[in-house]
């Protein structure tokens, strides 16, 4: 299983949400591409970017933030956040980028997640936040009426490939994250490379999620607290 560390972007720094809420937002660091370059010194070959403004904004507003972690760390780098149209793709990927993640935009523009396959192929992920069990957009700040296993099932019919999904009720809550969520969705979608994502916070967990066959886990807040060392959750995904 394929670790990836997070690095959360507001106003040019690294933060994190609790519970995709702005308001209990935590400042980790001025300087996210020397997080970046600890994450390749622990041996991690991924990172996941967020900007947090371009989620409210669907703009990239940290766009050269995240090509200085991209450059100053040599990590594959994927990033979501307001990606809502192709222009704003073909800016991360023409940037360097390696994988771009598409959120509110592909629940309310199915024709916009087609153009973005057809054009760009396995360097489009989706991503399925999930508050009370259906898919959320706009930041997370609203619902749709889409449930998880009906979003993923129009993805993969659209040919997407990387699903990185999201339990918000357990995001940097430090609680365990959702095992019962992706055995399902494993068992369900076996061909997609889905990506757990949401309170990964123990090594426990990576070791679980590892063993039911996932394509990657994303650790985020535990990585920043000191409840998981990076390098022995390497070790333990393998």
């Amino acid at each position: 299983m394929h670790l990836f560390p997070a690095i959360d972007l507001y106003e040019g720094k690294a933060v994190r949400l609790y519970k995709g809420d702005y308001a209990e937002m935590t400042v980790y660091s001025e300087n996210p591409a020397e997080i970046g370059r600890d994450f390749a010194a622990a041996g991690a070959k991924y990172i996941h970017i967020v900007d947090l403004e371009g989620a409210k904004s669907g703009t990239t507003p940290n766009l050269a933030t995240v090509c200085r972690i991209k450059q100053e760390s040599g990590l594959f780098c994927e990033i979501g956040g307001g990606v809502r149209n192709m222009e704003v793709v073909k800016t991360y990927v023409d940037a360097g980028i390696d994988r771009v993640i598409l959120g509110t935009a592909a629940v309310e523009d199915p024709a916009f997640v087609r153009a973005a396959v057809d054009a760009y192929g396995d360097k489009i992920a989706v991503g399925v936040d999930l508050k009370d069990g259906f898919v959320a957009v706009k930041g997370w700040t609203e619902k749709s009426t889409l449930d998880a296993v009906t979003f993923c099932g129009q993805m993969q019919e659209m040919g997407v490939r990387t699903l990185i999904v999201t339990d918000i009720s357990k995001d940097g809550a430090m609680q365990g994250t959702n095992h019962d969520l992706y055995r399902q969705l494993q068992a369900q979608f076996p061909t997609l490379q889905l990506v757990a994502s949401g309170g990964v916070s123990s090594l426990e967990d990576v070791k679980r999620l590892a063993a039911t066959g996932l394509y990657g886990a994303i650790i985020g807040k535990a990585y920043y607290v000191g409840a998981i060392d990076l390098k022995e959750a390497l070790e333990v995904s393998l």
